[in-house]
């Protein structure tokens, strides 16, 4: 999947609540609700509105959070487990 890219759902499908550093997120099409940690969250709101890339998501997310390092593959692993959620779509 390295050309693939990466969509998050349409945003009026997600219902989001922060509670005790955790986010609540229930996905309305799947009626799922999923419990994430940082940075889940971070990546859905980065890849919300155009497609792009897993390098030009880690480079939203070093220009969104001033990341000096990060880490390639796990950014890959928390996609995949994005899309397996139903919360990305791989394009």
């Amino acid at each position: 999947m390295g050309d693939a890219r990466f969509r998050a759902v349409s945003p009026e499908t997600l219902r989001m609540v922060a509670v005790d550093g955790l986010t609540l997120m229930y996905h309305g099409a799947s009626g799922m609700t999923h419990i994430m940690a940082t940075p889940a969250p971070e990546i859905l709101a980065a890849l919300t509105g155009e497609a792009c890339t897993r390098a030009a998501l880690m480079q939203r997310l070093k220009n969104r959070y001033d990341l000096a390092e990060a880490d390639e593959a796990a950014l890959a692993a928390r996609l995949d487990e994005l899309v397996s959620a139903g919360l990305v779509e791989a394009l």
